[in-house]
This record gives C-alpha cells, sequence and structure tokens, in this order.
C-alpha cells in the first residue's frame, strides 16, 4: 500500500528494480479515488495525512521531496467513526477526509434503486456478450428485488452478470431473456 499511494526509488527493497511514481504523484493536479480506505494499515495513516496536509510526498527509499496537489475522494464500508473509537483508524486522518461525508445506504435498504441499478448493468452485459436484447424475467425481477444482498451492488452485479452468460449462453446476437432459474438466488438468499 506505501508503495502504491507514494512510489518507491530504485534498490528500496528486493524488486524495486527501477524509479516508480506513486498514486499521489500520478494525481498531481487531480483527483485521487481511495477505495476501501478504511483497510489501510496505522502504519500508513500518517504518512498520508502529512501527505495531504504538506502535500509532501515521498517515495520509499528516496529522501527527495515531490509536491503534489491532489484532492482525495475516499470510500469505505466501515464506519470510521467507530474506527477511531477503537483505535484501528486515525482521528485526525479522519478528519482530513471527512470535510463532506456521503453516507450511502446498502442496497437493501434502497429497494427502489434496484432496477435502475439492474438496467444498468444488463446494459453493459448486452454490449459485452454481443446479445440482441437482454432483459429479466417478471419472477427474476421479483426474486431480485427481495433478496437482502449482503454484498451490496457488487453482489447485483455479479449476479445479474452469470445470470447474462447462462440466458444467452450458444445464441451470439439473439436476445435473451434471464429467468429466476439463471440466477440461482434461491442458494445466495438470506
Amino acid at each position: 500500500a506505501e508503495s502504491e499511494l507514494f512510489g518507491h526509488a530504485r534498490g528500496a527493497f528486493t524488486g524495486a528494480i527501477d524509479h516508480r511514481a506513486g498514486k499521489l504523484e500520478i494525481a498531481d493536479g487531480g483527483t485521487l479515488f481511495l477505495d476501501e480506505v478504511g483497510e489501510l494499515p496505522l502504519s500508513i495513516q500518517p504518512k498520508l495525512l502529512r501527505a495531504l496536509q504538506s502535500g509532501e510526498v515521498h517515495r520509499i527509499g528516496s529522501d527527495r521531496v515531490l509536491h503534489v496537489d491532489v484532492r482525495i475522494i475516499a470510500a469505505t464500508n466501515r464506519d470510521l467513526v467507530e474506527e477511531v473509537r477503537a483505535g484501528r483508524f486515525r482521528a485526525d486522518l479522519y478528519h482530513r477526509l471527512a470535510v463532506y461525508s456521503l453516507s450511502v445506504p446498502a442496497l437493501r435498504d434502497r429497494v427502489e434503486d434496484i432496477p435502475l441499478l439492474g438496467a444498468h448493468i444488463l446494459k453493459r452485459c448486452r454490449q459485452q456478450l454481443g446479445v440482441g436484447s437482454l432483459r429479466l424475467s417478471t419472477a427474476a425481477s421479483q426474486r431480485v428485488c427481495v433478496h437482502t444482498w449482503p454484498g451490496n451492488v457488487r453482489e447485483l452485479e455479479h449476479l445479474l452478470t452469470r445470470g447474462a452468460l447462462r440466458a444467452s449462453a450458444g445464441r451470439p446476437g439473439a436476445p435473451a431473456e434471464i429467468d429466476a432459474a439463471h440466477l440461482e438466488l434461491e442458494c445466495a438468499s438470506s
């Protein structure tokens, strides 16, 4: 994670055969999206905080200071306030990142979004698979809307992609309807 964020100098560690820019350096003048920031090890958090506060980045194994101007968008599925209380996330880094927080409810709490998200996912699947048209049967739609979605939107995407593959197998260019049997949701439902 440290090398990914800050980069490294040649010879900084075994396998560092060349200089490598980190994501902060690459994003200079732009925006960097940090997905799952709540998983960042405590040992790296002060270095990220320093980079965000001062705009200074040190590649691993280098004394040279690089200056960056980066806007950060961070996402996590963890409750960072609880992580701070438990000592697993630095309070100062949390406050640096939480300038404007958005809480996106779990998919199970916004069932009304499932048809729109599903249509978008199926459109992408149709393009990737070369299927004439791709839609959910009424029974499949009903199953999708009552599922509890412990894996959130990624689970929906994977489920619909598998269903699209099963429904369109051996029929390139032909329309396909994903039925409840293609989804195999009875095994996955809670």
